[in-house]
């Protein structure tokens, strides 16, 4: 019997958009720093495993059909979606970085150059930018370095699977070389990755990532969405409907439960993120799946069509009102006006910038705009928008120049009694402005420390610009202190700086580690470190850093320090709770009333 062979058919595919809308939902509150979503960032990983199968999918599909790929028109649609948008994005950042902050805009002219060739993330890799760990005013850009790794996808993939599709036609040795890529792209994560270090060269590096979208891809190949009817048994419609509930509930934990400092993260968990959104993604695009259509409702489908405006915009508007670095996250008052704008912006942007370049109706589209009042409200909008902004940063920047108001901390019965270093070894001590003065202490020494019988004689602090920051008050308390501050430095360097003063006979037998406010650290290399000290008293103190990384650090430091006798913790984190007047606008140095009190609770 002959007959015609019947053709693929594009569908749309509603469970997608609303995988997508997850996914963008998750990086935005991650981006507020919503507690909840702590592992929000895992949402740029599932956006790879998207985009992977969707590219490679698309392509299999115009091989299918017409034998052969079009790679010159592929590249001219994924420009047309992707660049237009985001050229609108940027120039409207530089007109505000202009407006409010010149010289900030010109410290990011690399990264605005870099965006727009899309190489931004091996341009943050090469200036060593950390995505974690930094201080003073984050880019409002700085997420454009996932739009990189992807545009550098599209760039090559097509050519990459138009070779595979001509010399290794038979789908199974295809799919054996994505993943064998993928393979090595994972090991290269793990291998580049040191443990308890900041880590932003393997977040960005299109060779460490690329796992994420190869897999997408090799489920395409395998699993492809214009391949399967819906005829299926009850019995298989329910396992599809399980094993995609069950990796979406996988996916909420993660995004609830992991957080960038997870050691867990880099060796396996952005692998085991990728195989997880491919089952979901493999029975979401299944026309059998009833979970496709619950994720498929308007309210989803509507976010997930415009999750590429959402994700663009986001992030310069979270970063362009935020203030000054405080411990304290957002109200919900403020996090809804910022989510408010983010929408408004993202619906401009996908009405009249993407959707009519992308469909070819933008000079129409824009026409229709000038010439119907309907439209003409939205212009008016925008302009206000903008106004008001600008406006408001002037405010604040006026603000914040006024000279500071700052009340003096009292160092009185503050001050905890040397008695205290004989504790119970089973748990380290923690010191902190809540402890109560011993009686005998607080009988016969309260008062200012200034002209006190204490002494620094034989006491070596060693730390980062804090103790820099503490240093001339430390030295009048404690006469005779040696003190080894630096800007910038981290835990990493003690080591160093320990061997130094040895070597030079001024390391004492009391050593307090100031050190953690730059970024995380090794555990395993501090152990190291306090096992070359073990015949000296130890002191560690907390940070108060209002950075992601603060509760990674304090959290370390009490669990490294439980676990020798000779340790013991001064929780600067508990002392200056609710104390803001201690510290300059960073939210991190101090005031040098704060330096006093800081100076006040190491003695």
């Amino acid at each position: 019997m002959s007959g015609k062979i019947k053709q693929p058919l594009k569908r749309y595919l509603p469970g997608i958009d609303g995988l997508r809308a997850i996914s963008v939902l998750a990086v935005i509150a991650y981006h507020l720093d919503l507690k909840w979503a702590q592992g929000g960032l895992l949402g740029v990983g599932v956006f790879f495993v998207l985009s992977g199968y969707l590219i490679t999918d698309q392509l299999l599909m115009e091989w299918k059909v017409k034998h052969y790929i079009s790679i010159w028109n592929f590249w001219m649609r994924r420009f047309r979606r992707l660049l237009p948008a985001m050229l609108c994005m940027l120039i409207l950042v530089a007109m505000w970085l202009l407006t409010t902050d010149p010289e900030r805009l010109l410290s990011l002219k690399g990264d605005f150059f870099s965006s727009i060739f899309y190489v931004n993330n091996w341009y943050l890799i090469f200036h060593e930018v950390s995505y974690f760990e930094s201080f003073g005013p984050a880019s409002p850009i700085g997420h454009l370095w996932s739009l990189s790794i992807e545009e550098q996808f599209y760039v090559a993939w097509p050519i990459l699977l138009l070779l595979g599709l001509k010399f290794a036609s038979q789908r199974g040795k295809l799919v054996l070389c994505m993943l064998g890529l993928a393979f090595l792209s994972a090991v290269t994560m793990t291998l580049m990755y040191v443990p308890g270090t900041d880590p932003s060269r393997v977040y960005y590096g299109t060779d460490t990532r690329a796992f994420a979208i190869l897999i997408g891809a090799a489920l395409a190949t395998i699993w492809p969405s214009w391949k399967f009817g819906e005829k299926v048994t009850p019995a298989v419609r329910t396992s599809l409907d399980i094993i995609g509930a069950a990796g979406l509930l996988i996916l909420f934990i993660l995004i609830n439960r992991t957080n960038e400092y997870d050691e867990s993260l880099y060796p396996f968990g952005f692998l085991f993120l990728s195989i997880v959104t491919t089952i979901i993604i493999a029975v979401l695009v299944h026309p059998a799946s009833r979970l496709s259509n619950i994720l498929g409702c308007p309210p989803l489908t509507w976010l997930g069509k415009r999750s590429y405006s959402l994700y663009i915009w986001h992030y310069p508007v979270i970063i362009c009102m935020k203030p000054e670095a405080t411990s304290e996250g957002l109200g919900m008052i403020q996090i809804l006006w910022r989510l408010v704008i983010i929408v408004v912006l993202s619906v401009l942007s996908y009405e009249f910038i993407e959707e009519p370049i992308r469909r070819g109706y933008f000079r129409e589209k824009w026409r229709t705009v000038w010439h119907h009042d309907r439209f003409k409200p939205f212009i008016g909008l925008s302009l206000t928008l903008l106004v008001f902004f600008v406006a408001q940063s002037w405010i604040t920047n006026a603000a914040q120049n006024q000279p500071e108001s700052v009340q003096p901390v009292s160092t009185q019965n503050n001050v905890q009694n040397d008695n205290l270093e004989m504790r119970n070894h089973d748990q380290p001590t923690y010191f902190d402005d809540k402890w109560p003065a011993s009686d005998d202490h607080a009988s016969g020494q309260k008062g200012d420390l200034v002209g006190s019988s204490y002494t620094g004689k034989g006491v070596t602090l060693i730390g980062d610009s804090i103790s820099l920051d503490v240093d001339s008050h430390i030295k009048e308390l404690l006469p005779g202190i040696v003190v080894d501050g630096k800007v910038g430095r981290q835990m990493s360097s003690a080591q160093e700086v320990v061997d130094e003063l040895r070597a030079k006979g001024v390391l004492g037998d009391r050593i307090i580690i100031e050190l953690g406010s730059n970024g995380v650290f090794n555990k395993d290399k501090l152990r190291t470190l306090l096992d070359t000290l073990h015949d000296k008293q130890l002191y560690l103190v907390t940070t108060r850093v209002p950075r992601a990384w603060q509760d990674t650090v304090n959290e370390a430091l009490k669990d490294v320090a439980n676990d020798y006798p000779n340790v013991s913790i001064i929780d600067w984190y508990a002392a200056s709770e609710d104390k803001s007047e201690l510290f300059t606008q960073d939210g991190v140095h101090l005031t040098p009333e704060g330096a006093r009190y800081y100076a006040s609770q190491l003695v």
